[in-house]
């Protein structure tokens, strides 16, 4: 498998789910402002959206959109538990989770990262942050992970956010269950491997 990837992007968690689930894979970096790859590639010839993450999979067929293609992983990988079983109870809370990560915490990131957003959507979207990463720190309270004492797909996505948080300026600290579900995470061997390779730490 090959992922299509941005160093510090939200490529990071389908990469450390890469890595934790132990399958052969590698990356290919892009230029999101040029849409081209590091071998040179046209980017929008791969993935036509022109965003990463994109999964490129043996069968020649590219998976799009972070919360699939971690799911997409998980499953190749059973024995490494990264995901409930498909069509169970915890399954679906998984999903329930990838889905508010993807909607309430990664779309509210999007201002920051955009020349052309004004200071009142920013202002709107970090209040919308705030409020949302104190309801998680709720969750998390009594837990190691958001799923419970087991770490899976959905505490990567987690983390990637959580990494951006610096950019935006919001400090992670003040809410105590969820900066320790940072910190356990970023301590995982595969995670620390990763920000090597991506050269985030």
């Amino acid at each position: 498998m090959k992922l299509y990837m941005k160093p510090g992007a939200c490529s990071l968690s389908p990469h450390i789910v890469l890595e934790e689930s132990g399958l052969d894979y590698e990356t290919e970096t892009v230029d999101l402002k040029t849409k081209r790859t590091s071998s040179g590639e046209d980017f929008t010839r791969i993935n036509p959206k022109g965003y990463v993450p994109a999964l490129l999979l043996d069968s020649g067929e590219l998976l799009t959109e972070g919360p699939a293609i971690i799911q997409y992983i998980a499953d190749q990988a059973p024995a490494k538990k990264l995901a409930p079983a498909n069509g169970s109870i915890e399954r679906y809370r998984l999903q329930s989770w990838l889905n508010f990560i993807a909607t309430e915490l990664h779309k509210s990131c999007s201002p920051f990262f955009n020349p052309a957003a004004g200071e009142d959507w920013k202002k709107i979207a970090a209040a919308n942050l705030e409020r949302r990463l104190a309801y998680v720190n709720e969750q998390l309270e009594g837990k190691a992970y958001l799923l419970g004492e087991d770490f899976s797909v959905a505490d990567a996505y987690l983390f990637t956010i959580l990494s951006w948080m610096k950019f935006i300026g919001i400090d992670i600290s003040k809410w105590s269950n969820l900066a320790a579900c940072y910190e356990r995470v970023g301590a995982r061997p595969a995670v620390r491997a990763v920000l090597k390779t991506e050269q985030l730490g």
